[in-house]
């Protein structure tokens, strides 16, 4: 994996936990506007929607440099959004990275050569 994969793999794993819990906040703000006279929806609306367009963005450059197949696209663009999904991708996300390490100190080594 160069460099560049990385670092858009990792740019998507940092931003989808935040976009989880921003997501969340956002369900919690909805209801409480409902029932109360606290109303943070348009505060939290525009900071989970940055948060939503930047996981897109990031999921997409990850996508066309990874080449993954279209049902792993789709599958972290679905948990986008779901309302806990980014805590899923970002779990996903760093086994993915963990193993790809583990694979490249393999091939260095000389245990593996693929």
């Amino acid at each position: 994996m160069d460099i560049k994969t990385a670092t858009a793999l990792r740019r998507l794993r940092l931003v989808s936990a935040p976009e989880a819990v921003s997501f969340l906040i956002l369900l919690v703000c909805s209801v409480l506007k409902r029932t109360t006279d606290f109303n943070a929806v348009p505060v939290m609306g525009a900071i989970h929607g940055v948060l939503f367009v930047l996981y897109v963005i990031f999921w997409a450059d990850a996508w066309n440099r990874t080449k993954w197949p279209l049902k792993t696209a789709a599958l972290y663009f679905v948990l986008s959004v779901l309302p806990t999904g980014g805590f899923f991708a970002e779990r996903k996300l760093k086994r993915a990275a963990e193993d790809e390490v583990i694979a490249a100190r393999a091939r260095k080594e000389g245990v593996v050569s693929a």
